[in-house]
């Protein structure tokens, strides 16, 4: 089992940045490819950014590119999610999320998720 719980959230003004952070227990972190995902009201979960074990690979998804980072500490079993730029559109409950097998954009590849974290951007 993975726990995983995230903080950082809260209400910023359009251009302001937030720092998402996902603090994982119960095995080892590094062992676990992670993702970001979010959902915003009335639409469907979907995929923000995603972070091999070693923290070697990342991916984005276009519309977060040049904007979003993730990012790792391993020895801290963290995970985060640099947010700057920040557009109304990227309001939502974001969840991170733990998987075995490898960096993944799909929601269902990944096993353990987080109770969420909300994002509101003002325009």
């Amino acid at each position: 089992q993975v726990q995983l719980v995230e903080s950082g959230g809260g209400l910023v003004q359009a251009g302001g940045s937030l720092r998402l952070s996902c603090a994982a227990s119960g095995r080892t972190f590094s062992n676990y490819a992670m993702g970001w995902f979010r959902q915003a009201p009335g639409k469907e979960r979907e995929f923000v950014a995603t972070i091999s074990g070693s923290g070697g690979f990342t991916s984005y998804t276009d519309s977060v590119k040049g904007r979003f980072t993730i990012s790792r500490d391993n020895a801290k079993n963290t995970l985060y999610l640099q947010m700057n730029s920040l557009k109304p559109e990227d309001t939502a409950v974001y969840y991170c999320a733990a998987n075995r097998v490898r960096p993944a954009s799909t929601g269902r590849t990944y096993d353990y998720w987080g109770q969420g974290t909300q994002v509101t951007v003002s325009s």
